[in-house]
């Protein structure tokens, strides 16, 4: 399917590996020009050629900075990816979590994309542009998970069907996307947490990794690919899906027992 996105501009936040890496590779194949935002920028974000941004999105003077930098650098925006987030390390029992990581999480899941949204909505608006935001299957199947981390993730459901509602008529589309288990660096890095809870449980990296993937019921039997996540973005992004707005799309390979 041609996407017909050349030469149309994109922000990608949360852009230096998994999902938001991925997507940065998509579009940039598509023909378009993208500012990649991250804590950190990677090699691997520098090599895909997008314009790259270091800020610390949880904050309101790094998204300021990112947006700045995007409409000198692109003239205007098209396309918004909020796909920035974070949470591997959440508490997951209610009593235990703290006032300070609630807000920490709230600021990196939720005002981050606020934040992003807000500021390019003038350009948005101006060039009938599309928005996605990156959420989670945590926001629909929270027992047993971090509280924190779904509870911001179902606020960040709310907040994409809000800004449909609002915006849909000034001719931008907000649509959610929310992926199950992502096979990213965090399921593969051997020094990182899951290898960490590997260790502990007294099996491989790769062992605990299918174990999650079982346990969760995955019907597939496998965890999604980053690219294959991108690919999901780049449609919702394109005119072929232009009177799809106020979605949630769930892309977990069948976790979610849903009808």
């Amino acid at each position: 399917m041609n996407l017909d996105l050349t030469a149309k501009t994109a922000v990608v936040t949360g852009a230096s590996r998994g999902i938001g890496l991925a997507t940065v590779r998509t579009l940039i194949d598509e023909g378009v020009r993208v500012v990649g935002a991250a804590r950190t920028v990677t090699p691997e974000l520098k090599e895909t050629g997008a314009h790259t941004v270091a800020a610390d999105l949880s904050t309101a003077e790094g998204v300021t900075a990112l947006i700045d930098t995007a409409l000198a650098e692109l003239g205007g925006i098209d396309l918004l990816v909020n796909n920035v987030g974070g949470g591997d390390r959440a508490t997951v029992g209610f009593l235990d979590v703290d006032d300070t990581e609630w807000a920490d999480l709230f600021d990196i899941n939720v005002l981050s994309t606020v934040r992003a949204t807000r500021a390019a909505l003038p350009s948005l608006i101006e060039r009938r542009g599309a928005i996605v935001n990156v959420s989670s299957i945590l926001a629909l199947t929270p027992g047993g998970f971090p509280v924190a981390m779904s509870s911001a993730k179902a606020a960040l459901n709310a907040l994409g069907k809000s800004l449909s509602e609002e915006f849909g008529a000034r001719g931008v589309r907000v649509n959610t996307i929310s992926p199950g288990l992502v096979r990213t660096s965090v399921y593969q890095d051997p020094d990182g947490q899951v290898a960490r809870w590997a260790a502990a449980s007294g099996t491989t990296l790769a062992e605990f990794v299918q174990q999650m993937v079982t346990s969760q019921n995955v019907t597939t039997g496998r965890m999604t690919e980053p690219e294959e996540v991108a690919a999901l973005i780049a449609f919702l992004l394109s005119d072929a899906a232009g009177n799809i707005t106020g979605a949630n799309y769930v892309i977990d390979g069948g976790t979610t027992k849903a009808a």
